[in-house]
């Protein structure tokens, strides 16, 4: 499987730690051509969506203009009816088989580096 899982959430960290984890997993998975993660970042407490999972999206937005990751893919668009996700079983089928596919879990993120 093409596919590995980073845990954000472990630890109960700061925005900034979880950011710094974020940023050294993209980094390896470049390097040991691993090029699909599955961010768990939580939704938070609030209801309104966690500190984490905002700082990640937006990070991972900004990424993806700047041609650092080809795709981003929100945990609620990953299913057989987001672009993004469609293109990302396109390129990785076994994808298909993550069992966060097609159940709109808000507190992942799936990147395709």
């Amino acid at each position: 499987m093409v596919l590995t899982v980073i845990n954000l959430e472990q630890g109960m960290p700061t925005v900034e730690a979880a950011m710094a984890r974020l940023s050294q997993a993209l980094r390896t998975a470049k390097a040991t051509g691993r090029p699909v993660l599955k961010v768990i970042h939580g939704y938070g407490s609030s209801g309104k969506g966690g500190s984490i999972r905002q700082a990640v999206h937006r990070d991972l937005e900004s990424r993806r203009l700047r041609g650092q990751v080809r795709l981003v893919i929100p945990g609620e668009e990953f299913s057989p009816f987001g672009d993004s996700a469609r293109k990302a079983i396109d390129l990785y089928p076994d994808l298909r088989r993550d069992r966060d596919y097609a159940r709109t879990n808000q507190g992942v993120t799936i990147v395709v580096v």
